[in-house]
């Protein structure tokens, strides 16, 4: 399974290398606006995170028990890390998570149920996710909150859910003299990198063997041509045939 670190404050390139040599495969860090620049991401931060090796897991936290704040909350945060997410070149697809960083209760679940709901709503496009404990993970899968879970071990009396895609399982160590916390993930992560995305592949929609006949008659308008633009034209038809068919252009 894919080790990976968090950090509380931004990399530097040193750091980032240092890491991924040490067989680290994604880093998480934080969206948040920019009020919270010590540890905030940038788009700046995620090249470089991205030209080490790793892959980027983006958290939205501002304090530990903000999403007990309810779905006025939710609103604000989902708002402020669809904002940053833009920014730091996030792709669509990929997963924001929120953080409950706190021993939530029973008492806390339908603010924070609220709370991530309302943050989906304006993170259009993205996949949402919740950090927090074992019987957080597992209530908010159960009321259908979010679509992706990273449990941490504290507060979770020593349960992993199945339902995690990322366990947090040791905090505040040091590697290699860098201060993180320790992570592993079990697949559908939500992660993303800053590699532009690769061009399409051009879509075939004609058999190869109709684009011949086609081709075969516009040649033959090629060969009757009489001026330059007439024939360029003719080949330029001639190519289009080809890749809709995926045969090489000529």
């Amino acid at each position: 399974m894919p080790k990976g670190i968090d950090k509380a404050t931004p990399f530097t390139a040193a750091q980032a290398k240092t890491l991924a040599a040490a067989g680290y495969e994604f880093a998480a860090r934080y969206l948040v606006p920019p009020s919270y620049a010590w540890k905030r991401m940038t788009s700046d931060e995620a090249k470089l995170i991205t030209a080490a090796g790793m892959q980027i897991v983006s958290v939205f936290e501002t304090t530990a028990n903000r999403a007990a704040s309810g779905a006025d909350a939710g609103r604000n945060d989902g708002a402020a890390a669809y904002a940053e997410a833009l920014a730091v070149g996030q792709p669509k697809g990929t997963a924001i998570y929120f953080a409950v960083d706190y021993d939530a209760q029973q008492r806390d679940y339908d603010n924070i149920e609220a709370y991530l709901k309302a943050a989906a709503k304006q993170t259009t496009g993205y996949k949402t996710g919740v950090y927090g404990s074992y019987a957080v993970v597992e209530e908010m899968a159960k009321r259908g909150a979010c679509t992706h879970f990273w449990q941490t071990y504290a507060w979770s009396k020593g349960k992993r859910s199945s339902r995690a895609n990322i366990l947090q399982y040791k905090i505040d160590t040091k590697v290699s003299g860098i201060a993180l916390d320790l992570n592993e993930s079990y697949g559908n992560e939500g992660w993303w990198n800053a590699n532009p995305p690769a061009p399409p592949e051009e879509e075939i929609t004609m058999k190869p063997e109709d684009a011949d006949k086609i081709i075969k008659f516009l040649s033959a308008a090629w060969f009757a041509a009489t001026t330059k633009a007439d024939k360029a034209e003719f080949n330029r038809l001639a190519n289009e045939v080809r890749k809709a068919a995926g045969i090489p252009v000529q």
